[in-house]
């Protein structure tokens, strides 16, 4: 998978983390309210390899869910052709991830492996609604399914009914088909604008009912721009058509400048916000915390003893 949908997965991800809620709903058929809290670990994984050097894998989100319960999950997305090599990596990532928390006791070894999934951005005749793990031990065979989410499957009606937000930047994949179309037809390609017109009314009206923030509006914006640009490289009227709809928006709304170009105590309060979710979450050193949160130590170490007494 390209770069850009890759990053765009793990953005939306990473720093609207309330959207996965509802994805993780829909795909296992749980039923978090959005109270819970989300933590994610580490995506780089190094695989013993005998006789070699480790091979280093990196997942696209390995986190899990506190709720009444603790749940591990395993999310990966691609848009290659299903070729049977890419069950085989996720196997890889899932040993990985459960060897990375098991525990050893009187010499048993514990492993729990986590609750995986895969979102499909491109749909093929030879996609399959599930891939599948059979684990034959001398102990007995233990096999389990691994869903997939076809995004391609989800119209916008049902996106929005079921606050599948986190879709909204790979949404163009539907209509992908059509992009010859679309870029010789001037009003075929209008309605395309339109739909996208339409999302950003519905993205404003979850703002001002408060269901999204303004932070949360832009990412989507812009992340929905930076797939738009790569998917329709080839079909200039579409990418300026469609992009420069998105692209207006991100503009007059400063889009993730608010974290990293934008006004200087807007960029601040957002550094100092996800240094304090890091701080919480108790998993870094706060030298590390300063370095992702572009704060300096000393910053990191105010807050915690502000917010963490």
């Amino acid at each position: 998978m390209g770069n850009i949908y890759d990053g765009a997965f793990r953005t939306i991800l990473n720093d609207c983390r309330k959207f996965i809620l509802p994805v993780i709903n829909e795909i296992f058929g749980e039923e978090y309210t959005g109270s819970e809290k989300i933590e994610f670990f580490p995506n780089e994984h190094f695989l013993d390899q005998q006789d070699e050097a480790d091979k280093e894998r990196i997942t696209d989100t390995n986190f899990r869910i506190c709720g009444k319960t603790v749940k591990k999950y395993h999310l990966e997305c691609e848009s290659s052709l299903p070729d049977g090599k890419i069950t085989i990596r996720l196997f890889e990532y899932d040993a990985q991830i459960a060897l990375d928390e098991g525990e050893v006791t009187e010499e048993t070894l514990t492993v729990t492996f986590p609750n995986t999934a895969v979102l499909y951005l491109r749909t093929y005749k030879r996609t399959p609604d599930k891939m599948k793990y059979v684990i034959v031990t001398p102990g007995g065979t233990v096999e389990y399914d691994v869903p997939i989410m076809k995004v391609q499957m989800y119209s916008l009606e049902d996106i929005f009914e079921k606050g599948l937000l986190l879709l909204i930047p790979f949404y163009i994949f539907s209509h992908e088909k059509d992009f010859s179309e679309y870029n010789s037809n001037e009003q075929k390609l209008e309605e395309l604008k339109a739909e996208y017109r339409d999302i950003l009314e519905r993205l404003e009206g979850l703002e001002r009912q408060g269901d999204i923030g303004a932070f949360d509006k832009r990412t989507i914006i812009e992340l929905s721009g930076d797939v738009i640009r790569e998917i329709a490289q080839k079909y200039e009227n579409v990418q300026k058509g469609v992009g420069d709809i998105m692209g207006g928006a991100l503009i007059e709304t400063e889009a993730r400048t608010i974290l990293n170009q934008g006004k200087s105590q807007g960029i601040n309060e957002t550094k100092k916000k996800t240094a304090l979710r890091m701080l919480q979450d108790g998993e870094l050193p706060i030298d590390k915390i300063a370095k992702y949160a572009e704060l300096d130590v000393e910053d990191v170490e105010q807050l915690a003893g502000v917010h963490m007494v």
